[in-house]
């Protein structure tokens, strides 16, 4: 979720940053530009002071003896040599009456031109074009020279615009960074803000993943996050108390249920033992009724190890995975002879696991005591160890008749059994019962079809504490 959320808080603030430090940067070079304009506007207005009472020409004969003349070419002069910015007043019909650089003239066309049109109509020219780092430009201002209301020159300045545009791009910079500076600082709190929101979130799914595979001991601490989060935490416990207490009284129930009926079971069994004797031998009925009788007392049986199962806690330890199967193989090895079943261990001398061991022997047993049962004489049952990096995992491989897809989804269930096997003995309860005692100690138990014929069970138990090869 937080791959999600984080992107759309980043681009809105982005989004806000722009916004703001868009127009600002504008604002920073507008007012770059205006000092700039201000100050030839100041520079122009000197010149034209000084332009107003000359009356002659530099090109004319007379213009020697005229100093204000004199004076004003030498201003204009120091004024290019010291700023590099041509300046010059010109006379309406565009004639020089003092330049710097003497080769520069008035531009006919361009900014320069409608500048000196503008100074023609008696009023100093309108704000130039913004000046932007990225272009190439000179910034011309021009001022009338009025003498007795009449425009009779205009006095025009040309600047380079290259310490001006360093600037601009300076004052960008410094802005962009203050920009990213504020876009690093808010991405923490976004980090910081989004962590806090989906922390609680993230809590109550492992808390809910917890419980989905059996660790109805999972809770949530309802002591962070927003207050809509802190009372979502507060009643998913609530919640998960009372699925507790209705799964612990079920298994009470199951429990109480299959010991009590036990004894009248018992005692049923014996009376009907007490009236075979008084009933010719061989009599059938009889013997269904003992048959039903001894069934009903293995289900009894399974149900009680069931609750017990799905009730006690693993004694979970570092346990010799391979020596256990060893040992469980041998121990069924003599079944295997009666059945004419070939079973063999194939794996490592030696592989530790996370563990309880008295669940994953009797897991063990009930895999491999279904295997033989369904594996038919002159076949073969394996028993497979192989550790890797996280995990061992036992494979129990037959060449029975296996499952279909559909039966593959429901093995495991309680009572289930497949239609093609009812005639062999068992309650159906075999299995549930090792898949709880394995879940109980943080293992799993899957089946997959054996090729080319059979079952294949896997038992998966992870090497370390803290692991959870269920995920």
């Amino acid at each position: 979720m937080r791959t999600r959320l984080l992107p759309l808080l980043i681009v809105l603030m982005a989004g806000v940053l722009l916004a703001l430090g868009l127009p600002l940067g504008a604002g920073m070079a507008a007012v770059q530009q205006q000092r700039v304009v201000v100050d030839r506007i100041d520079d122009t207005a000197r010149f034209a002071a000084l332009a107003q009472f000359v009356t002659t020409s530099a090109v004319e004969p007379a213009a020697a003896a005229d100093e204000r003349l004199h004076t004003l070419q030498a201003e204009l002069a120091r004024y290019q040599d010291l700023y590099g910015i041509r300046a010059g007043v010109f006379y309406r019909n565009s004639k020089a009456m003092a330049v710097a650089p003497a080769d520069w003239s008035v531009p006919p066309t361009g900014e320069g031109g409608q500048a000196f049109q503008e100074a023609l109509a008696g009023r100093r020219s309108h704000d130039p074009q913004q000046v932007w780092p990225w272009r190439r430009s000179r910034l011309t201002v021009a001022s009338p020279v009025i003498r007795d209301g009449d425009v009779v020159a205009v006095v025009v300045t040309e600047s380079p615009t290259g310490q001006l545009r360093s600037r601009i791009l300076h004052g960008w910079l410094v802005l962009a960074a203050g920009e990213t500076a504020a876009m690093l600082v808010a991405v923490g709190a976004a980090f910081r803000l989004t962590g806090w929101v989906l922390r609680p979130v993230r809590t109550l799914d492992a808390a809910a993943h917890g419980i989905a595979t059996g660790r109805m001991n999972s809770r949530v601490a309802a002591d962070s996050g927003p207050p809509e989060l802190r009372r979502l935490a507060r009643s998913f416990n609530e919640m998960a108390d009372n699925v507790e207490n209705v799964l612990e009284q079920q298994r009470a129930f199951v429990a109480d249920a299959s010991h009590q009926l036990r004894n009248p079971l018992a005692a049923l069994l014996l009376r009907i033992d007490l009236l075979a004797l008084d009933l010719p031998e061989g009599h059938d009925e009889v013997s269904s009724v003992r048959t039903e009788g001894r069934r009903l007392a293995r289900v009894l049986d399974g149900l009680l190890d069931l609750a017990l199962a799905e009730h006690a806690a693993a004694d979970l330890q570092v346990t010799d995975i391979a020596g256990l199967v060893r040992d469980r193989v041998d121990a069924w090895t003599s079944v295997a002879h009666r059945e004419r079943v070939a079973l063999a261990y194939r794996g490592p001398a030696a592989v530790t696991g996370w563990a309880d061991p008295v669940a994953l022997s009797s897991a063990l047993d009930a895999v491999v005591d279904n295997a033989l049962k369904f594996t038919p004489a002159e076949a073969r049952v394996e028993v497979v160890v192989e550790a890797a990096a996280d995990r061992v995992t036992v494979t129990v491989a037959d060449e029975g008749p296996g499952l279909a897809d559909d039966e593959l989804a429901r093995i495991g269930d309680r009572f289930w059994r497949s239609s093609r096997h009812q005639n062999v003995s068992g309650s159906g309860l075999g299995l549930s019962i090792s898949r709880a005692l394995l879940t109980a100690g943080g293992a799993t138990l899957s089946y997959a079809r054996n090729d080319p014929c059979g079952l294949r069970a896997t038992i998966t138990v992870p090497r370390t504490a803290g692991e959870d090869v269920r995920a």
